[in-house]
């Protein structure tokens, strides 16, 4: 179920990374992009269960570990959305994708050229600021004053750690400056189509069979041609 993938360095060549992956050779494979950030560990449950469903509907699927992610050994410092999006586009390479699958700011690093579904994507401006806002009432709550425009006039030249995420000065940049727009190829799924309380709004890692059988239901069925 484990595997290792050639992920492309910011300093040219490559280096192993892990991914989970339902694999039996078969003829529709799915790129899988999991959410950056604090919401990774609300979806990873999440996540494992649409694989599985997919691969009961006789679909290989793929989920990579990015670079600076998860068990990587690249430092996150190093890392911004286009290096995200380069290795989306490598992972997608190796595993022969022939459509993917993205979650929320997964979503900004789904391949063009890939066809696909994204799942309610999140705006980079606004997890950014999620991310300055919660360290800020941290900060409150531990008795220092921090300020969002401190935060940002230092991150912007130096990077910053928001919510253990330690965010290089380019991603921070990256981030406040990002637009997100999706591809042609690309299908969006709003929540409300699968309806229920968004996974991302709970306080805990949490999962949802009927969301997740209703996730899985919309990528198999525009897979299989249904």
């Amino acid at each position: 179920m484990y595997s290792a993938w050639p992920c492309p360095r910011v300093t040219g060549g490559t280096v192993e990374e892990m991914m989970l992956g339902f694999d039996q050779a078969r003829e529709l494979r799915l790129l899988v992009i999991a959410p950056l950030f604090d919401e990774a560990n609300k979806f990873r449950r999440q996540t494992l269960e649409i694989m599985r469903r997919l691969d009961a509907e006789g679909i290989d699927s793929f989920l990579p570990d990015l670079p600076g992610c998860n068990e990587s050994s690249t430092p996150l410092t190093e890392q911004s959305l286009a290096t995200w999006r380069s290795a989306a586009m490598a992972a997608a390479k190796h595993i022969r994708a022939t459509h993917c699958f993205a979650i929320r700011s997964g979503c900004w690093l789904a391949p063009p050229a890939v066809p696909g579904w994204l799942y309610a994507p999140a705006k980079p401006k606004q997890v950014l600021r999620g991310m300055v806002r919660a360290r800020t009432l941290a900060a409150r709550e531990a008795g220092r004053e921090e300020t969002a425009e401190t935060l940002m006039a230092e991150a912007r030249i130096a990077g910053i750690e928001l919510s253990g995420w330690q965010l290089g000065h380019k991603l921070v940049r990256e981030l406040e400056a990002g637009e997100f727009a999706p591809a042609e190829t690309h299908i969006l799924i709003e929540q409300a189509v699968i309806s229920g309380a968004p996974l991302w709004l709970r306080a805990e890692p949490d999962e949802d069979a009927a969301q997740a059988d209703a996730l899985a239901g919309v990528v198999a069925n525009g897979m299989l041609g249904a």
